[in-house]
């Protein structure tokens, strides 16, 4: 598994740091960065075969070691999702996030078929919004519903119930992967990305999606009104859909 960073360190791409302060400095390792390192030993495995079989065979060993530690690790087996992060000394955040996603939309997936829709399930009750990802559940006591107000607010509330559209394009690929991308997911993924596709055609910014949303409804646009990786990953879902 990778680790790295400290209490201190804003590590992953929750980064808010002020003064000194890491608002979510998820430290040790991080849910969406060993799935990531799992995919990236599954493609090195594959990428292999046929022309070299002593590496083939060692990034396949590495990848089904990554996925027994990923799961024994990372699998909270009475909620059913994904802890988010295990810092140096042992210490499992069970926070709820949108991170997990990563574990199912990924071409490679340490999880089974079951948590893997659990996974999905669980991040469609408590984090999808019209607009993308929660970064963390209204049932959650550090929940920040609104992006308002001083910088030190502002970045506190910044990866702490904040919705990122960017993350819409992996739910989109986790919901049609374990739904088989039957049309009947399809169908159902082509209504949530309907409203983001009513942003980008005529609020804020024309042709562009916004980088965040607030938690709370109605969901008020946030941040810069033109984000590079919100308006790719809306057009990637878009492809899996109508592609």
């Amino acid at each position: 598994m990778i680790t790295g960073g400290s209490r201190d360190t804003q590590l992953t791409w929750m980064d808010a740091k002020f003064e000194g302060t890491a608002f979510t400095p998820r430290y040790g390792k991080a849910v969406e960065v060993n799935a990531l390192w799992y995919n990236s030993l599954c493609h090195l495995a594959r990428y292999y075969g046929g022309k070299n079989t002593e590496n083939a065979n060692h990034y396949l060993s590495m990848a089904e070691k990554t996925a027994a530690n990923f799961t024994r690790l990372f699998w909270n087996d009475k909620p059913g999702y994904l802890n988010d992060c295990i810092t140096p000394d042992g210490t499992i955040d069970t926070s709820l996030r949108p991170n997990q996603i990563f574990a199912v939309s990924l071409a490679f997936s340490p999880l089974s078929p079951e948590q893997a829709s659990q996974v999905v399930a669980v991040v469609q009750q408590h984090l999808l919004t019209p607009y993308g990802l929660r970064t963390l559940p209204k049932t959650d006591a550090r929940y920040e519903g609104n992006y308002t107000g001083s910088q030190s607010r502002r970045d506190r509330a910044y990866h702490q119930g904040t919705v990122w559209p960017y993350l819409m394009g992996h739910f989109v690929e986790a919901y049609l992967k374990v739904n088989g991308f039957s049309r009947k997911s399809k169908k159902h993924a082509a209504k949530l990305i309907q409203p983001l596709l009513e942003h980008l055609a005529g609020d804020r910014c024309i042709g562009q999606i916004s980088e965040i949303f607030d938690g709370d409804p109605p969901h008020k646009a946030k941040g810069c009104f033109a984000q590079a990786w919100s308006v790719a990953e809306l057009i990637r879902a878009y492809n899996m859909i109508y592609g």
